[in-house]
């Protein structure tokens, strides 16, 4: 089947992002502009539209409503999804060699941008759920003493990067956090890709944005997490901290000089959706929904954990002896396509349709799968990641990247240094990075990870050539 119909193959029920859930929540105004004659909104940078890095134009006074909405200095809308926006957040903050501090569930593209801009991130450790292999957001204490752990280190650091909410949902109160950096002087950069509606203040149950906990830099993905078409996204500026020039400057790097008025357009109504009264109570309704699933499924058996985001809802497969990537196989024979399958859990995101009939539809399914199962004893626990509270890389990952390498047994790379990530998609957490060394600690970790994660992970990695 070619590419332009499977685009339009039915694919069961819409539990994967784009969270608009294949166009049934999109925003009237975008529905509206999709009936109108097939391509008529194609349209490059005329003058009366502009484009996001221009001062007039209705895309920048587009921009300029959507910040003065979110009370903010600056808003950027993105094409190129959360992934360009913070990539150029952060080349705009950093100098070439400067010294970045990230955790280890740092999205890969940021990780590029390291490469991009000769950057060297310092890795810090989290908090792990061993009974399902997830990382979780650092409290106030454990922050407190990574940054006691970057004085005795001697780390002179002054830009981190905070990922909230994590893919699954879990999240915490970045206030507190954020004011102890601030008062360390650091810049607070926050990959908010997953948490748009976060924003939105329609529901006091809902963890606090970035943006209200006084984050310098947020990025949200309009379609994670609002109603935007894929590749959509929006950076936001506040606080005096940051020269939007300099973030101008990063964005014409790595933007095209042609963005797309279509996605343009799905950034402007994903952020004036929310806006509006009915738009609010569609996400509340849609809120309220998630949350009487879960109660409703956990009451009938099936194991699940909650996250602090309602709109996800995570199986835990691991508890019961199943990896989430063969339930994933199961599922999507059954047309329930999850949004992440991994080694302990498989994710499902419910988004911002409405869900009718679906409770029912899981349960059946479950207990359909439970019989195809000839044991119900649950996985090991997983094993921790062997990294310390703070990583520092053994090669600058840029270097590393570049680098005459050459491809080794996994299993043969003890005592060389990685030239590439090794990082299962989705999620897009790298298990090692350019320029990272390899000892037998964690030679016997990514063995066990190429387990765990099936076909997920090749058994050669490339290393830098002595």
């Amino acid at each position: 089947m070619g590419f332009l119909k499977l685009l339009t193959t039915k694919r069961g029920r819409s539990l994967f992002l784009p969270a608009h859930g294949r166009g049934a929540a999109l925003p009237s105004e975008m529905r509206n502009l999709l009936r109108n004659r097939a391509g008529i909104w194609d349209l490059p940078e005329l003058e009366d539209l502009g484009s996001p890095l221009d001062s007039q134009g209705a895309i920048a006074r587009s921009q300029e409503e959507a910040a003065e909405a979110a009370g903010v200095l600056r808003a950027w809308y993105g094409v190129n999804g959360a992934t360009g926006l913070l990539q150029a957040a952060l080349l705009g903050i950093c100098k070439p060699g400067q010294v970045v501090l990230m955790p280890r569930n740092i999205h890969c593209s940021l990780i590029n941008a390291c490469v991009l801009g000769n950057l060297n991130p310092i890795l810090f450790d989290l908090p792990y759920k061993t009974d399902r292999g997830h990382y979780i957001p650092p409290d106030y204490d454990w922050l407190e003493n990574l940054l006691d752990e970057l004085d005795r280190l001697s780390i002179d650091c002054s830009i981190i990067v905070l990922v909230h909410p994590t893919y699954q949902g879990y999240a915490n109160n970045l206030e507190p956090l954020i004011e102890l950096l601030h008062k360390r002087n650091f810049l607070v950069l926050v990959d908010e890709a997953h948490g748009a509606h976060f924003a939105s203040n329609v529901d006091s149950k809902l963890p606090s944005s970035a943006l209200k906990a006084g984050a310098d830099l947020v990025v949200h993905s309009l379609h994670k997490s609002a109603l935007g078409l894929v590749q959509t996204a929006v950076l936001w500026l506040q606080g005096n901290q940051v020269d939007p020039y300099l973030i101008e400057r990063s964005m014409r790097l790595l933007m095209t000089t042609s963005p797309s008025s279509l996605l343009l357009a799905s950034c402007e109504s994903s952020l004036r959706e929310w806006r509006t009264d009915s738009g609010k109570q569609k996400l509340k309704s849609r809120l309220d929904e998630a949350r009487f699933l879960f109660e409703d499924l956990k009451n009938a058996g099936v194991p699940l954990i909650k996250s602090q985001d309602p709109l996800r809802l995570i199986f835990h497969t691991s508890k019961i002896g199943i990896n989430g990537l063969e339930a994933d196989s199961w599922f999507i024979s059954k047309g329930l396509i999850a949004e992440l399958p991994e080694p302990g859990c498989l994710t499902f995101c419910l988004g911002f349709a409405s869900q009718k009939g679906l409770l029912d539809l899981l349960k059946r399914r479950w207990t359909e799968f439970l019989d195809t199962q000839s044991s119900s004893l649950g996985l090991n626990p997983f094993p921790i990641p062997p990294y310390p509270l703070v990583s520092v890389l053994s090669m600058n990952c840029s270097s590393a990247f570049q680098r005459q390498s050459e491809e080794v047994l996994i299993s043969n790379a003890i005592g060389k240094v990685s030239a590439e990530f090794i990082c299962p998609y989705p999620p897009g957490i790298p298990l090692v990075l350019p320029g990272e060394y390899l000892d037998d600690i964690k030679i016997e970790w990514l063995l066990r990870q190429r387990q765990l994660w099936l076909k997920h992970i090749d058994k050669k990695i490339r290393v830098v050539s002595i």
